[in-house]
């Protein structure tokens, strides 16, 4: 059948009337900016679309290069700004106009942390309609210096026949090739700068998968690889990391493993005199100041007394159960996964707390059908992942808590967590953000709950 007879030469209406056509990537377009999304980035419209511009404020007038379009939704990178905000700083970080980790350098930090309480704000507001009878006020730290986990990306260029080394672009696969980085703690700014010649110096530099830097009670350096590594390779690896003091640790099939089987690794809760085991692929809160402000703030607001339980939902590696078990009289702490639990449970041991015991539990499913949980508790301490506590949240007032700290990394799904809190009688008490990541638009909020007390 010819073409010709095949269409029949007709042309074919799409339903619904004509398509819109696509904005083109890398069409450059003059905007004004109307106010910041929850990721931080400029929003901006034009001809009933949405521009989502990175490194964009609020009443600029800029001009940005599509990274790409769906829908009505385009988003895009600054190239340039006519009319600047009073309140933009010059990016202190050389590689902020590629890189995709900190997309708030161009913002001064106080700005930043009135940004993200905002964010709270709405958030609670719009999604539970509350505010809390009190804001606490931010628990920040330094805004550089301050990360003591990294996760460096690596990927072998088959065209340039290069191991490239560095951080992920934003909205992209690409590797920005970075040997410097302000936001990391000192002692892995000095690895991160010759990390790169280190791994493009392998005989076999395919069978890298990433590298994971950690500083602790000791610097550590993870090497994830997908096959062998040659001998000669391994020889480079101990004699880089043996010349900086950095344990080596390998990541190939099975779980991490130090080099040296007697390599000691952790970090310090100093208020509470503890030392928590730790190994690399293990979470742990990267910003070591807020953490420790964060646990006091925590332990001040659930006041747990001296004859209380308390239980500790997502507990890690014992962050809060340790600090918590050196108030109360018992605390249970439940983790989904088991090798985390046992972790936990040798921390414990090993700082002479017997009076804590750690549990493995589907935290996706409510907690009032577990044995653990049939005594009930006086106070109780989540820490969620992203994505909330939901089902958790919608039985807890079975336990039968008067008080409630919840942590946060969610603006979202902790506003709708606390519409069932606000369901089952709890206040919304106090709340507040916690600067966990400094020029980053990533929001860590603390809420306190309370149980209204019969008059």
């Amino acid at each position: 059948m010819s073409k010709t007879k095949r269409n029949g030469g007709l042309r074919f209406q799409p339903a619904g009337g004509s398509r819109t056509p696509q904005v083109p990537t890398g069409k450059k377009q003059r905007l004004t900016i109307e106010r910041l999304a929850g990721d931080g980035r400029g929003i901006a419209f034009v001809e009933g679309r949405t521009w989502f511009v990175s490194a964009a404020l609020a009443g600029e007038e800029v001009e940005a290069r599509v990274l790409n379009a769906h829908g009505k939704v385009v988003e895009a990178r600054l190239e340039r700004v006519f009319t600047p905000s009073p309140l933009r700083r010059e990016a202190p970080c050389r590689h902020f106009d590629r890189c995709g980790g900190c997309n708030l350098q161009h913002l001064a930090h106080s700005e930043q942390l009135e940004l993200k309480q905002r964010l709270l704000a709405e958030q609670l507001q719009r999604v539970a309609g509350v505010v809390p009878e009190q804001w606490a006020a931010p628990l920040s730290g330094p805004e550089f210096g301050y990360r003591r986990r990294a996760r460096v990306a690596v990927r072998w260029d088959q065209r340039a026949a290069k191991l490239e080394v560095g951080f992920r672009a934003e909205a992209s696969q690409d590797i920005v090739a970075i040997d410097d980085c302000p936001v990391l703690v000192q002692p892995l700014q000095s690895v991160m700068r010759h990390l790169p010649m280190l791994l493009q110096s392998l005989d076999k530099p395919r069978v890298v998968g990433h590298v994971e830097l950690f500083s602790g009670t000791a610097l550590a350096m993870l090497v994830r690889h997908t096959g062998p590594l040659h001998d000669n390779d391994l020889a480079r690896l101990q004699a880089f990391c043996s010349e900086a003091g950095v344990q080596l640790w390998l990541h190939g099939e099975g779980e991490p493993a130090a080099l040296d089987s007697a390599a000691s690794l952790g970090f310090v809760l100093e208020p509470w005199n503890l030392e928590l085991a730790y190994r690399p692929g293990d979470f742990v809160q990267v910003n070591a100041g807020v953490n420790t402000a964060m646990i006091e703030q925590a332990l001040d607001w659930l006041a747990p007394q001296a004859h209380e339980r308390v239980l500790d939902l997502f507990c890690g590696l014992g962050n809060f159960a340790l600090p918590l078990a050196q108030k109360a009289a018992e605390v249970v702490a439940v983790e989904g996964v088991q090798a985390m639990v046992d972790r936990a449970a040798a921390n414990a041991r090993s700082n002479n707390l017997n009076n804590v015991r750690f549990f493995q539990a589907d935290l996706s499913q409510p907690v009032s059908v577990s044995g653990w949980a049939a005594e009930g508790f006086s106070a109780v301490l989540l820490d969620p992942p992203r994505d909330g506590a939901y089902e958790v949240v919608r039985k807890i007032a079975a336990l039968g808590a008067k008080r409630l700290v919840y942590v946060s990394c969610n603006p979202a799904t902790l506003a709708r967590d606390t519409q069932e809190l606000l369901k089952q009688g709890y206040r919304l008490k106090r709340a507040g953000i916690l600067d966990m990541f400094p020029q980053t638009a990533h929001v860590e909020a603390m809420a306190l709950f309370e149980v209204d007390q019969p008059r």
